[in-house]
């Protein structure tokens, strides 16, 4: 069976909320960034320093974490959808005074709660 990709609405809907969640990340509201991801054990996070296996250790990361110099511009972002119901989401990005390039990548799915990243993965690699 074969879904339509890149359906015009649909990425706008995970643009949007997408730009919440950088807009959260960047100003570190906790709040928004754990309602943003999939409230259940089988959601995966792997950051550039810990591997994360389910909403609570997700959560309980975040509320540990400090909320400085997060700031950071995207380059590269790339939506992609399949069907109506799943999205994937992939983007760079480069902190402040900082030469390592930053990548990121989440799955987005249409849950009844609305839109969630049910699996994310950010890591570092240095410019050249």
């Amino acid at each position: 069976m074969s879904q339509a990709l890149d359906i015009p609405e649909v990425i706008e809907e995970v643009e949007a909320v997408f730009q919440e969640y950088e807009k959260a990340l960047v100003n570190n509201d906790v709040a928004v960034l754990d309602r943003l991801f999939w409230e259940d054990a089988r959601v995966v996070r792997y950051g550039a320093g810990e591997n994360l296996y389910g909403y609570d250790q997700i959560q309980a990361f975040r509320a540990g974490r400090p909320g400085g110099n997060l700031a950071r511009a995207l380059h590269n972002t790339r939506i992609t959808t399949h069907g109506h119901d799943l999205a994937t989401v992939w983007t760079e990005f480069r902190r402040p005074g900082n030469p390592r390039i930053g990548r990121q990548s989440q799955v987005w799915a249409r849950r009844p709660e609305g839109w969630r990243v049910v699996a994310a993965h950010v890591s570092f690699m240095d410019e050249g």
